[in-house]
């Protein structure tokens, strides 16, 4: 299942290479469906993410953000590349650990990782500045330039694919990075910065310190040569990261949750409706920011929405993630299945 490398996998990885936290301590990692402990995983604390900054710092000034941006997007090519070589490992490691169903994470995740990557490597040399005809005897022009090191905060739903949607721009406009990955889902991200050192990128561009959002999300909230924070989560831990944020005036960019409603009118072509409702809630067990937790549905039509979404819930099928004809698996932890 997982290699005999695993262990040393589940270290912070900082400028190129796995290590303990400094503190020496550590944090397990389950498997959802079966409260199995899949490792222990080094936590992070400030000082782990300092030496990440550091680390993400030298990258980005003396290798990253230098490079020919063509450089740049060949080697994030290689980088998808490796990663579609992987996706089997990967799709099985993204299972065991967030308890997301394989059918799920082959149909979406993955790809989207892939795309999301390729897209934005064919895009690193095609940003561009503007000229700006102020006046015929001035040369007024805009230019782009990467904004140093970005710390990206990644949720525990769709850790593969979000974490991709942060990593891949911010790579391509000449940033570095600090990734923490949700404590609950920490060993793709691990796995992610590995394929990168396989695929070329060079040490401090991408680093994961795995951990906890008080201290390590929040070291990298307050570090103070951090350039941009992206989050994606809880719209309370959002509004301490705009706070945070203050200290250095640094960039924000943030995903989060919210109560969303579909709404079903008298007109509309019920079975399609009731598939796309059904969809929006029990899609990854409804662990989505923009789930469908609520339907607003024309009284004329009402009983006959009922009745055929009941039937829907009623043909899901729950089980084994790693089984390839489970619909749903298990939320993502315990303590998660308690709030809900």
């Amino acid at each position: 299942m997982l290699d005999d490398r695993a262990s040393e996998r589940h270290q912070l990885l900082i400028d190129g290479q796995f290590r303990p936290a400094l503190t020496g301590r550590t944090f397990e990692t389950l498997n959802p469906a079966t409260g199995e402990i899949l490792g222990h995983v080094a936590e992070a604390g400030a000082e782990d993410v300092d030496l990440a900054v550091a680390s993400a710092r030298r990258a980005f000034e003396e290798v990253w953000g230098p490079m020919r941006a063509a450089d740049r997007g060949a080697l994030l090519l290689r980088f998808a590349e490796v990663i579609r070589r992987h996706k089997d490992e990967l799709t099985e490691l993204e299972s065991l650990d967030s308890g997301k169903p394989v059918a799920a994470i082959r149909r979406q995740d993955l790809p989207a990782v892939i795309d999301t990557l390729t897209y934005y490597a064919g895009m690193a040399d095609k940003i561009t500045g503007t000229v700006v005809p102020a006046r015929a005897d001035a040369l007024t022009y805009t230019i782009r330039e990467p904004l140093g090191v970005v710390g990206a905060i990644v949720p525990w739903n769709f850790p593969l694919m979000i974490g991709m949607w942060k990593i891949a721009p911010a790579l391509a406009c000449g940033c570095t990075v600090v990734l923490k990955p949700a404590e609950f889902t920490p060993l793709t991200a691990l796995r992610l910065g590995e394929l990168a050192l396989e695929a070329g990128l060079p040490p401090g561009v991408l680093n994961v310190v795995p951990g906890f959002g008080r201290l390590a999300g929040q070291a990298i909230v307050d570090h103070p040569d951090i350039d941009k924070v992206t989050f994606t989560g809880s719209p309370g831990v959002g509004r301490q990261i705009l706070r945070g944020a203050a200290g250095n005036l640094k960039r924000v960019t943030l995903e989060l949750g919210g109560k969303s409603a579909n709404i079903i009118f008298a007109d509309a072509d019920v079975d399609a409706a009731v598939r796309a409702a059904a969809s929006g809630i029990f899609f990854n067990t409804g662990q989505v920011c923009s789930a469908g937790s609520r339907i607003l549905v024309h009284e004329s039509i009402h009983d006959e929405v009922v009745d055929k979404l009941a039937a829907r819930a009623a043909s899901m099928r729950l089980g084994n993630p790693q089984d390839a004809g489970t619909n749903m698996g298990p939320v993502v932890s315990e303590v998660q299945m308690d709030r809900i």
